[in-house]
C-alpha cells in the first residue's frame, strides 16, 4: 500500500487552508479601506477634509454623501479581480464555464 492519498489529503488541506488565508487577509483588507473611507474621512477627519472644497461643496461632506460609496463599488471590482487571481492561484477557477472575464475577453 501506498502513503499517496495521505500526502494529497495532507497537501490539499495545506492549500485549502492557505486559500482561506489569503482570501481572509484580502476581505480584511478591503473592509479596512471601507472603514477607513467611509467612518474615518465622512466622520472622523470631516473637519480637515471640510478645508478642501470640490464642485462647491466640502471634501469631508462629499466623503460622507458620495464618496465612500464610490470607494465601496471600487472595492467590489477590486475584490472580484483579486478573487480570479486566487482562484486561478490556487487552480480553482472555472474553466469551461463562462463568466465575466470571458465577456470582457471577448470569448
Amino acid at each position: 500500500m501506498s502513503d499517496a492519498p495521505s500526502d494529497v489529503t495532507a497537501a490539499a488541506k495545506r492549500d485549502t487552508n492557505a486559500y482561506w488565508k489569503a482570501n481572509l487577509k484580502l476581505v480584511g483588507g478591503l473592509m479596512a479601506v471601507w472603514f477607513l473611507v467611509s467612518f474615518g474621512a465622512g466622520i472622523l477627519f470631516v473637519d480637515a477634509l471640510n478645508t478642501i472644497q470640490i464642485g462647491g461643496f466640502k471634501l469631508g461632506f462629499w466623503f460622507a454623501q458620495q464618496g465612500s460609496i464610490f470607494i465601496f463599488i471600487a472595492l467590489i471590482f477590486i475584490y472580484v479581480y483579486a478573487m480570479h487571481r486566487l482562484d486561478l492561484k490556487y487552480g480553482l477557477d472555472d474553466k469551461g464555464e463562462p463568466d465575466s472575464y470571458d465577456v470582457m475577453e471577448g470569448e
